[in-house]
C-alpha cells in the first residue's frame, strides 16, 4: 500500500527504539547517584557542624571557668590580705597575765582553758553564720563568709600566741615580727621552735608576704566546705568549727610539749605591748 512502512522497516525501528538512542554522547551511568562511601574507619564521625558546636561549647566552658576561677582567687586574695593586716591587732595576754587570770593553774590546766574558750568563741561565730543563713531572707552570703573567716582566723591567732606563752616559747622579735610568725604557725598548723631562727619568719618582706599568702589560701581552700555552714543550720556551724579549732591546737601543743621550757626555767619577760587599734574578741 502506497505511503505504509515496509515490514523490515518497522521491525528496524522497533528494533531501534528498544535500544534507545544511539549518541554517542549518552551517559551510561545510572540517573540516580548515590554518595560515596565513607572511608574505612570513619563510622560514627562527627561532621563539621557538630565539631563547630562542640567548639563553641568547650570555649564557653573554659571561659565560665576562668572567670569562675578568677573571682575566686580575687576574693581568697582579699581575705588572705584582711587575715594578714588583723594579725598586729590581735590582743594576747602574756604568761603573766594568765597566770593571774588562772591562777593554780599548770601549763597543761591552764592551755586546756585557752583551748575551751577559743573553741567556744569560733563556735559561736560559727552559729551566728550558720543562724543567719537560716534566715527567710538570707543575707549576702560571701559577705557574712568572710566575716567567719576572718573571724576564726583572728581567735585561732590568739590562741596560737597564748598557747606559745604558755609553754614558754614566745618567738622573738616586736609586735609585728611575732605576729607574722604567728601567722606562718596558723597557716602551717604547727608550733615555733624557737630554738631554730629558720622557722621564725619575723621579716615580712615582698617574697615572705608572698609565700605567707599561699599558705593562708591554701589552708583556706582546703577549709573552705567548714568554715561555710550555709544552709546547715546554727548547731552544725558550731559545731564544726569548734572540732577544727580543737584539732588545730591539739597540733600546735603536740609540737610545743616537745620543746615546752619549764616555767621556773624561764628568764624574766617584759610584758607584751598591746595592739594600738585591737580587735575585739571573745575568749
Amino acid at each position: 500500500m502506497t505511503g505504509s512502512t515496509p515490514p523490515w522497516k518497522r521491525r528496524d525501528g522497533a528494533r531501534e527504539d528498544e535500544r534507545g538512542p544511539s549518541d554517542q554522547g549518552a551517559s551510561l551511568e545510572p540517573a540516580f547517584r548515590a554518595d560515596p562511601p565513607a572511608p574505612a574507619g570513619s563510622a560514627g564521625a562527627p561532621t563539621p557542624v557538630t565539631r563547630r558546636r562542640a567548639a563553641a561549647i568547650r570555649d564557653k566552658a573554659r571561659e565560665g571557668v576562668r572567670k569562675g576561677g578568677s573571682r575566686a582567687r580575687a576574693g581568697l586574695s582579699y581575705l588572705t590580705d584582711r587575715i594578714i593586716e588583723n594579725a598586729p591587732r590581735v590582743p594576747v595576754r602574756d604568761l603573766a597575765t594568765l597566770r593571774r587570770q588562772f591562777p593554780g593553774l599548770g601549763p597543761e590546766e591552764l592551755a586546756d582553758k585557752l583551748v575551751t574558750g577559743a573553741s567556744a568563741a569560733t563556735a559561736t561565730v560559727g552559729a551566728g553564720i550558720g543562724a543567719a543563713a537560716m534566715l527567710p531572707v538570707p543575707p549576702a552570703m560571701p559577705t557574712e563568709l568572710a566575716a567567719e573567716i576572718t573571724g576564726v582566723a583572728a581567735i585561732e591567732l590568739k590562741l596560737i600566741a597564748e598557747l606559745h606563752e604558755v609553754y614558754g616559747l614566745r618567738p622573738p622579735g616586736n609586735l609585728k615580727e611575732r605576729s607574722t610568725a604567728y601567722l606562718n604557725s596558723w597557716s602551717g598548723e604547727r608550733g615555733i621552735d624557737v630554738r631554730k631562727p629558720s622557722s621564725v619568719s619575723g621579716a615580712l618582706n615582698s617574697q615572705m608576704k608572698q609565700q605567707l599568702r599561699q599558705q593562708i589560701m591554701k589552708r583556706m581552700v582546703r577549709d573552705l566546705p567548714n568554715l561555710m555552714p550555709f544552709l546547715v543550720g546554727a548547731a552544725v556551724g558550731a559545731v564544726m568549727n569548734r572540732r577544727d579549732t580543737r584539732k588545730l591546737a591539739d597540733r600546735i601543743r603536740k609540737d610545743l610539749r616537745g620543746i615546752q621550757v619549764p616555767w621556773d626555767a624561764l628568764p624574766e619577760l617584759p610584758a607584751l605591748e598591746a595592739p594600738a587599734d585591737p580587735l575585739e574578741l571573745d575568749g
